[in-house]
């Protein structure tokens, strides 16, 4: 199995590595590949030495499976190129997701519409898939009509280098601003580019992306989206209100029994998710479930996961592993 990684120097795609290492995926030959300007680097996988080549060298050797992490533009020359030599992509921007002809996938919910005619899979946005890996088991219970969302992102969803905006400012050092206004002590409203309807790009994509995971645009989703300064994991608070009544217990039971699903629900004990505790884990964490006393079949929930796992490299391996697991690739 000859695997390329693209964007094996970013953010994203060491932690990529990491989830290869640790879910020991069976690669015969890895291809790390990167800019020009990283071209004839070296990175480390599993105590072994390899060297970065360019995108167009590793079209030329035609991997099985090409998984993407270097920004929509790249996605877009480069992914159908990998697909014309017949690689499969698994592609972490949003460059395909809402492309009608491709899939977009969290291999827990939807896998089965996977097949050997997917050249080229969207992985879903990092709020998007923890989001749905929580709703998905209790929309086909009760059945959703309506989500309200508000995120508490990690500076790490933007990347690297709002990393060490947040590190610059709490070590009290001048340098370089990604955001508009300080981020240290702070919480800002805008996560991504500003749209025309006045939300976020990011909030339409939670508006946008669950519906087709789902396969279902009969519910409303509206969203707000903030940055918050915290190094890993995303937060979501969550209301949603469903067509038929449900019993509270019986939501805490469906939760446990969904697999990557982990209950932090003990109030008594302070128990409940944390970016902190989620932080380089696999696994979507959900607590403060409550009945929300306002509405009628309505449910308030907390969902936590780490942005660069579950929601960024893990479920990309993932995909690739349900691909071979299923011999469609």
């Amino acid at each position: 199995m000859k695997i390329a990684l693209v964007g094996a120097t970013g953010m994203v795609g060491n932690v990529m590595l990491k989830v290869l290492a640790e879910r020991n995926f069976n690669i015969t030959e890895l291809i790390p590949v990167a800019s020009e300007r990283s071209v004839g680097k070296q990175i480390s996988f599993k105590n072994k030495d390899y060297t970065v080549v360019s995108l167009q060298n590793a079209v030329n050797i035609k991997p099985d499976i090409a998984l993407f992490s270097a920004g929509g533009d790249t996605s877009l020359e480069w992914a159908p190129k990998f697909a014309a030599g017949g690689t499969t992509v698994i592609d972490n921007s949003s460059a395909w997701r809402m492309d009608p002809e491709k899939k977009l996938v969290v291999p827990e919910i939807n896998g089965k519409v996977l097949s050997k005619n997917d050249k080229i899979i969207a992985n879903p946005n990092c709020s998007t898939i923890q989001l749905v890996m929580a709703l998905a088991p209790l929309h086909l219970e009760y059945t959703m009509k309506r989500v309200v969302i508000s995120t508490y992102q990690s500076v790490s969803g933007t990347g690297v280098k709002a990393v060490q905006q947040l590190e610059n400012e709490e070590a009290g050092i001048e340098g370089e601003m990604v955001y508009p206004h300080p981020i240290g002590r702070n919480a800002l409203p805008h996560c991504d580019i500003f749209l025309e309807n006045g939300y976020t790009k990011e909030e339409m994509k939670l508006v946008k992306e669950p519906k087709k995971i789902l396969g279902d645009d009969t519910f409303s989703i509206t969203a707000t989206a903030v940055r918050i300064p915290t190094a890993g994991g995303h937060s979501e608070a969550v209301n949603v209100q469903f067509k038929h009544d449900f019993d509270i217990e019986k939501v805490r039971k469906l939760l446990r029994e969904t697999p990557g699903v982990i209950v932090q629900d003990n109030v008594k004990e302070n128990l409940y998710p944390m970016p902190i505790t989620a932080h380089e884990k696999d696994e979507v964490f959900v607590g403060r479930i409550r009945r929300d006393e306002s509405q009628e079949n309505s449910l308030n929930l907390w969902i936590v996961s780490d942005n660069l796992r579950k929601g960024a490299a893990t479920n990309a391996v993932q995909i690739a592993e349900y691909l071979v697991e299923n011999k469609i690739v």
